[in-house]
């Protein structure tokens, strides 16, 4: 258990061709080909790369995706960050300048549509008596 909380690096200069499965947190400066999953925060650099299927909770991109990314958690993308593919994730955010070029479905949407819904009534009644 000790492991998961220490950080796997893989530096800038770096090239992983394969599968790399992990319960521990990523920090990406290299370049991954391949499949990565891990229950981890990864982050990847504004030198990383990743070619393949990123399987994890929250990522926060500097760098460069192309591929498959299916998220539980959060995808942050910095004003840096190249991102082709198809993404699942719960929530996204995104700065300015940062490129998405994605099919993207976000999975929480459905959870805050079916709040949203039950709580409508109330908000009718209410938005009846605040309009002038």
């Amino acid at each position: 258990m000790e492991s998961s909380t220490q950080q796997n690096i893989i530096a800038h200069g770096t090239k992983i061709v394969g599968d790399i499965v992990s319960q521990g947190p990523f920090r990406i400066d290299g370049t991954v080909e391949g499949n990565i999953k891990t229950s981890g925060k990864v982050v990847v650099g504004k030198s990383g790369i990743i070619k393949g299927t990123l399987q994890g909770e929250n990522v926060d991109f500097e760098g460069k995706f192309a591929g498959k990314l299916i998220l539980t958690g959060t995808l942050s993308l910095k004003s840096t960050a190249h991102i082709e593919g198809e993404v699942q994730v719960n929530k996204l955010a995104v700065e300015p300048g940062a490129t998405f070029n994605a099919t993207c479905s976000m999975k929480g949407a459905v959870k805050a549509l079916s709040t949203n819904e039950t709580q409508r009534p109330t908000q009718n009644s209410q938005g009846a008596e605040r309009t002038a």
